[in-house]
């Protein structure tokens, strides 16, 4: 009679549908509160405003892999250091988009021979650039990978100063 009693666990089994109905309650459940979920919300846009503020200045363990390394802070270096055709060609297809509105085709195709003429140029100033680049990261870095260097400066060269990332932390002119 002892060993009956033992195998038997001293409760009625539950019905299907209370051990349905006590799963579902503790699932529906939520899993915090409010305003842990508040907290945790603002605790991430705070790690993301931060994260964002260290990539903007060049920290190097906030920067992503394309944008990481000595060569490729040179590379930004380098370029950032001098003015470039590319810069202004942002700027310059706007005013010739206004320019092509004018119903005068002189005004059309004038500007539009300019825009043709800016980007032919941006590309040339590129492939120069390019080259200078990859010469000057052999010198600095011997043995450095230098695929990709030359396309990365040329474009961080094309994009307006203010809208570079990471920010540009030489002045245009100053030694690096």
């Amino acid at each position: 009679m002892t060993e009956s009693s033992a195998d038997k666990k001293g409760r009625p089994t539950p019905k299907r549908k209370e051990a349905i109905a006590a799963r579902k309650v503790s699932s529906l459940a939520p899993a915090s509160t409010k305003e842990e979920k508040k907290r945790a919300k603002e605790a991430a846009r705070a790690s993301r405003i931060t994260a964002r503020a260290a990539y903007m200045r060049g920290d190097e363990n906030a920067l992503p892999a394309r944008d990481k390394g000595p060569v490729k802070r040179y590379v930004r270096n380098y370029v950032d250091a001098r003015k470039s055709i590319g810069e202004y060609f942002l700027p310059i297809i706007f005013i010739v988009l206004i320019f092509t509105l004018i119903p005068y085709p002189i005004f059309q195709i004038g500007s539009i021979i300019i825009m043709y003429g800016v980007l032919l140029i941006s590309v040339i100033d590129g492939f120069f650039l390019s080259r200078k680049v990859k010469t000057a990261v052999t010198a600095k870095f011997p043995g450095a990978e230098l695929k990709g260097i030359g396309m990365y400066g040329w474009l961080r060269s094309t994009q307006m100063r203010r809208m570079r990332s990471p920010k540009p932390q030489v002045k245009v002119g100053e030694s690096f």
